[in-house]
């Protein structure tokens, strides 16, 4: 009788085990998508500033010194934009008088 009591109990209780499960999991999922996001937005933050220090060491040099960064933001530049007639260093110049 006692085992048949606990059964029904615990059959009772699983509906609100899952819900409460379901619950948690959403929490979770939305957690990591907001963690994801964050990331993202911090690892484009990250590049933006190593590409103005790259742009800012280019122009102080006069064109001698190339960062990765501001290679790499020219070469897209000029992927995105083939008909552009601007040089490198000014170029880096647009970049650096841009505003954050």
């Amino acid at each position: 009788m006692r085992k048949r009591i606990l059964t029904l109990l615990l059959l009772a209780g699983a509906p609100l085990t899952m819900a409460q499960a379901d619950g948690l999991l959403r929490d979770i999922l939305s957690s990591g998508a907001t963690t994801g996001s964050t990331y993202l937005t911090f690892k484009d933050d990250k590049q933006v500033v190593a590409t103005r220090e790259d742009a800012g060491t280019f122009v102080a040099s006069e064109g001698s010194i190339r960062g990765p960064y501001l290679e790499a933001r020219l070469r897209q530049l000029r992927s995105e934009h083939p008909h552009l007639r601007a040089t490198d260093l000014e170029l880096a110049r647009a970049l650096l008088s841009q505003s954050q």
